[in-house]
């Protein structure tokens, strides 16, 4: 489908997932609002090589997702800069592993706030503009762990379930208008953040990185294949599509399996 003419913003679109979704929404003919954390000069090269590729303009925020005020600042900047936002990707996201009676409280409250205040926050300052217009779609990327739980991620897991809690009311609220709110929920994509946990297993066990891979794979995701960024942006351009007008509140798994188990 295409989607020129329509704006997207893409938290935590430097890298990974949401750079994945913030590349195939572009290639759809969406223009960008690109947001994250990284290397000035990296990110102006990310920017520049979507906006020559896709011939589709790309901005950049680097507002920090803990903050709400920036978060107002970016929708505000992106209405500026490319005419108003039609489409919200809440993928920003952090993690950190420990046992409940360990884990640190102040690691506690910032994944509460990235992974779940953040699209909240996001969510409030573009629903105005999609009711005035009476059209949206906002995507949260939720996870498998918004379905099912796992062993020493208590944060991530309380975060992604709230993800997908927020986004059953989106879309209640917005039921009767021509704006959807969904979640996509991924089990395991090879990004950075995976692959230094196959790093870590590989050197741990003392054996090769296929292996590592195969083994991580294993515990949770049927397919024995990652989910890829690019898989998961199509996915999100579906829907953005006419045809997914009635998928409302849904949290959708991509996850190789993992959750039909």
């Amino acid at each position: 489908m295409s989607l020129k003419g329509k704006v997207a913003v893409v938290t935590g679109s430097t890298s990974g997932i949401g750079l994945g979704i913030a590349g195939e929404l572009a290639a759809a003919g969406a223009d960008i609002m690109l947001n994250g954390f990284g290397e000035a000069g990296e990110i102006e090269s990310i920017r520049k090589s979507i906006e020559d590729q896709h011939g589709v303009r790309a901005r950049y925020s680097g507002a920090d997702m803990t903050k709400p005020d920036q978060i107002d600042a970016m929708v505000g900047q992106a209405t500026s800069e490319l005419g108003r936002v039609d489409i919200l990707v809440n993928n920003a996201g952090i993690q950190y592993t420990a046992d409940v009676k360990d884990f640190p409280a102040e690691r506690w409250e910032a994944i509460i706030a990235i992974n779940l205040s953040a699209a909240f926050y996001a969510t409030k300052a573009v629903l105005p503009q999609m009711l005035e217009r009476n059209w949206g779609r906002i995507i949260n990327i939720a996870s498998a762990h918004g379905l099912v739980g796992s062993p020493q991620k208590s944060a991530y897991v309380a975060a992604k379930h709230g993800i997908v809690g927020l986004t059953k009311v989106v879309a209640l609220e917005t039921a009767e208008t021509h704006i959807t709110c969904n979640a996509i929920c991924p089990g395991w994509v090879l990004t950075p953040l995976v692959q230094k946990q196959i790093d870590s297993r590989s050197a741990k066990e003392g054996i090769d990185i296929a292996k590592a891979k195969l083994e991580l794979l294993s515990e949770k995701q049927p397919s024995l294949e990652f989910v890829t960024p690019a898989q998961l942006g199509g996915f999100a351009v579906f829907l953005c599509s006419d045809a997914a007008q009635q998928i409302r509140g849904q949290a959708l798994p991509m996850d190789g399996g993992w959750t039909a188990r």
